[in-house]
């Protein structure tokens, strides 16, 4: 049978061998790994996922956060798990895809079965309310006067905060510091200490750090506004051309059998499609946007070429 190119680019990634039976699955709790800090988007996304496929599968999700290394090391984890349904991740962009192109971490995409994506949470830019930066000009300014001293939080080297920050300076041509926490949590109280000038955070984190918090959104790296935040202008409203974010899905390690692939899709689709869980999504403020399995191969395959395409203008472990 002839593949088609889309079907070709996907086999590797879904149908990858060896492949183990799992008629039954899951018998006993999953474990599923959250490769950032307790407290950011990416933790709340896991845990609210967690929650609804526990009563749709009959078994606990266990949460587990193994932070560090930009995402590396709780991917490296999902990597070397048996491929047996029983350790998944929250897998996100562009973490999956840059950290392979900026160095050897022991897995490829390639090391994955991806299962479905689920949030896709654009990026911020934010401030304390005492800073005398208001905007996203005021801020591109700052730092044009006084190149290298203001201070960014990130998630980590080639996390997506890295990254915006890096589309900011390429885009605007100001230089900026970032500075390297585990996780989204971590860097927001960095911010809120004022130990840092600037913070990122994907919009869904910004919305929950904001919540009876000094913390000042002054944009969002998306094409229109968000419903969650609508008085939060686009940067392309204010004249700067970047997109950025962090698209969240579910995946496991390399060579998962089909017939639990198929179980686990199969409930993640129910799960997105239940309207008590898009309003638990909502007020968690957890963008949501499902993509079936080849449509989230397709996206992080587009995503590979984009980012490769960045690093030979500007790498970003420099």
């Amino acid at each position: 049978m002839k593949l088609t190119r889309r079907a070709a680019l996907a086999a590797p990634l879904v149908l990858a061998a060896p492949r183990l039976a799992q008629a039954a699955w899951p018998e006993r709790p999953v474990t599923l790994i959250v490769p950032f800090a307790a407290g950011g988007g990416t933790d709340i996304s896991a845990r609210v996922m967690a929650q609804y496929l526990e009563r749709e599968l009959g078994q606990p999700f266990v949460v587990q956060n193994r932070p560090g290394a930009g995402g590396a090391i709780g991917l490296g984890a999902l990597a070397a798990a048996a491929p047996d349904g029983y350790t998944l991740a929250i897998i996100n962009t562009p973490g999956i895809v840059t950290i392979p192109i900026e160095r050897n971490a022991g897995w490829t995409m390639d090391s994955f079965t991806f299962i479905a994506g689920v949030v896709d949470d654009p990026g911020t830019f934010s401030v304390h309310p005492d800073s005398p930066i208001r905007t996203m000009t005021d801020l591109v300014e700052a730092a044009k006067r006084e190149p290298g001293r203001i201070t960014v939080a990130t998630q980590g080297v080639g996390s997506a905060g890295h990254i915006n920050t890096l589309l900011l300076e390429q885009t605007t041509g100001a230089q900026l510091e970032p500075v390297v926490y585990q996780g989204a949590a971590p860097a927001a109280l960095a911010l809120l200490r004022k130990e840092v000038v600037v913070a990122t955070a994907n919009l869904g984190e910004a919305l929950t750090f904001a919540r009876n918090q000094p913390w000042r959104t002054l944009g969002v790296m998306a094409d229109q506004r968000n419903a969650m935040a609508p008085a939060v202008p686009t940067l392309r409203e204010m004249g700067m051309d970047i997109l950025g974010g962090s698209l969240r899905g579910v995946g496991g390690p390399r060579g998962m059998a089909p017939d639990v692939v198929a179980r686990l899709s199969a409930a993640i689709a129910k799960v997105v499609a239940n309207p008590e869980f898009i309003t638990t999504s909502e007020r968690a403020f957890q963008p949501l946007r499902y993509l079936n399995s080849a449509d989230y191969i397709a996206y992080l395959r587009a995503s590979d070429a984009t980012h490769r395409a960045l690093w030979r203008v500007r790498p970003w472990n420099v």
